[in-house]
């Protein structure tokens, strides 16, 4: 038995506090950066590799046939960031959505520049360096707070009425070896295989090191997955 465990309470609900705080800041962003046209999405935490977060169209349906997009953060980005910076992520997913509905995407994951002018206008500034003055356009591009803009000033406001995100992921100790359950990882005659995904959807595929893969709804190239 774990000594070190903390009592358990029932009364704590970590989905309930995550998924509901979520929800109201996409409500505020929502309202005081796009003016309330964007259509609720499903916010999810999801783990992938070199992302904060992606933006997946029209990923899930209801029994009524109703679609409805998908925001996902990553988890394993909260620890150790300010409350502001992971609203952030959320407000650039936002923007992905936002010219889904009303723009006009680039190709595949290409950030084109209409996607980067509303991510100036919201109060992120686009940058593929993620140094000041870095390249707007691009297949990875990430923002810097702009200070004094629309986001920083609608962030505070909701951090002020004591926003903020209780749960966030506990870092596994290497040395400890703490793992979970999975999928094991197959091998091949000729070697280890490797798991790829598609960028912008849930497609996975397994094969050798070298594959050279394709989805064909988003037309990208798979990459190897965690």
């Amino acid at each position: 038995m774990n000594m070190h465990l903390a009592p358990v309470d029932l009364q704590v609900k970590p989905t309930r506090e995550t998924y509901d705080r979520l929800q109201q800041a996409y409500d505020h962003f929502n309202k005081a950066l796009f003016g309330n046209e964007l259509p609720n999405a499903l916010i999810t935490l999801q783990r992938r590799k070199g992302s904060f977060g992606f933006f997946a169209a029209e990923r899930f349906r209801n029994q009524d046939g109703r679609q409805a997009d998908e925001i996902a953060l990553n988890p394993a980005k909260f620890e150790g960031r300010p409350v502001i910076d992971i609203l952030a992520t959320l407000v650039h997913e936002m923007v992905h959505l936002w010219q889904h509905h009303c723009g006009h995407p680039g190709r595949g994951r290409y950030h084109n520049r209409e996607w980067a002018a509303k991510m100036t206008a919201v109060g992120l500034a686009p940058t593929a360096s993620g140094a000041e003055g870095g390249k707007e356009t691009g297949e990875s591009v990430g923002h810097l707070i702009i200070a004094g803009g629309p986001f920083e000033a609608a962030a505070n406001r909701l951090i002020a009425r004591n926003f903020t995100i209780d749960w966030k992921e506990v870092q596994i100790d290497p040395v400890a070896g703490i793992t979970g359950e999975g999928e094991a990882e197959p091998e091949s005659r000729s070697g280890k295989r490797v798991r790829y995904a598609c960028p912008e959807c849930d497609l996975k595929a397994w094969a050798k090191h070298d594959a050279h893969l394709l989805c064909g709804d988003h037309k990208v190239p798979l990459v190897p997955a965690e």
